[in-house]
């Protein structure tokens, strides 16, 4: 029953619901803002990270964070043909992880089509997938990833999953399904700390930073970064697969925009093959 796969048609692109709000509406601004702030960052060293975990907040706050990121897939722009999108649900509460009917996402920079083969099969063999297209009607934590991807990369298709109420292993289990080869990549969206002061915040926020480099995932909690479950599940993997994370830039709203009396931390983290 949850897994009913309806035959899809135009209206079932996924449609974006945080342009205007989130990052621009308009095409040729929102793409000189992405170009703008991948110019800012250190060019990829090395070879292209299997994943990478990025913030998700407004472009004005998180974007030069995540644009460190993303900068370093940039050596795998012809050869990343599928990117595994992980990212915690905030609007919808369910269990297990969220799938999407949608044969692609809109955003004002085109559609990216959905893997819908890989989603059919994954929510046939594992309970814990299934289709919640409620989940993702209005949700921004995997949405604002999009656009950075449309620029830095040529032609992918998206895996896009929200977690919910799953454990570790489940998420794990979902990314070992996944892993693939090169033409395969994570991206978990998460921010940091919420609301502290400045330098509570700088100070919580490298400790995460320790935790999530060590691949320490036993010690990472919800009020260290709103993605710590799907970070959990690939800090595992990592840890599997014999994974080094990177982090490669450490920020909070403070060092960006905004006052400093309540600031959210943003972190950017590279996977690569140890």
């Amino acid at each position: 029953m949850r897994r009913f796969f309806r035959k899809k048609g135009p209206a079932d692109v996924r449609p974006a619901a945080v342009a205007g709000r989130f990052y621009p509406n308009n095409p040729a601004e929102l793409r000189r803002m992405v170009e703008g702030f991948l110019r800012e960052v250190k060019p990829a060293a090395g070879p292209a990270p299997k994943a990478v975990i990025a913030p998700h907040a407004g472009y004005v706050y998180s974007g030069p964070v995540a644009a460190s990121a993303y900068a370093q897939l940039t050596p795998a722009r012809d050869t990343t043909k599928r990117i595994i999108l992980l990212g915690p649900s905030h609007y919808a509460a369910f269990d297990g992880l969220a799938a999407t009917s949608a044969v692609a996402f809109s955003t004002p920079l085109g559609t990216v089509p959905v893997d819908t083969a890989v989603v059919r099969d994954l929510c046939s063999r594992l309970p814990q997938v299934s289709v919640r297209d409620d989940a993702h009607a209005d949700e921004h934590a995997l949405e604002v990833q999009l656009p950075f991807l449309q620029v830095v990369l040529a032609d992918f298709k998206i895996i896009p999953l929200l977690v919910g109420e799953a454990s570790d292993k489940e998420v794990g289990e979902v990314i070992e399904a996944l892993w693939g080869g090169d033409e395969t990549r994570f991206v978990i969206s998460s921010d940091l700390s919420h609301y502290h002061d400045y330098a509570t915040a700088q100070q919580t926020d490298a400790e995460t930073a320790r935790i999530i480099e060590s691949l320490d995932w036993k010690k990472l909690r919800d009020d260290l970064a709103c993605g710590c479950r799907p970070i959990c599940g690939l800090l595992g993997a990592a840890r599997e697969r014999g994974l080094k994370c990177r982090n490669v830039d450490l920020r909070n709203s403070g060092d960006i925009a905004g006052t400093r009396d309540r600031v959210v931390g943003y972190g950017a983290f590279v996977f690569t093959q140890n």
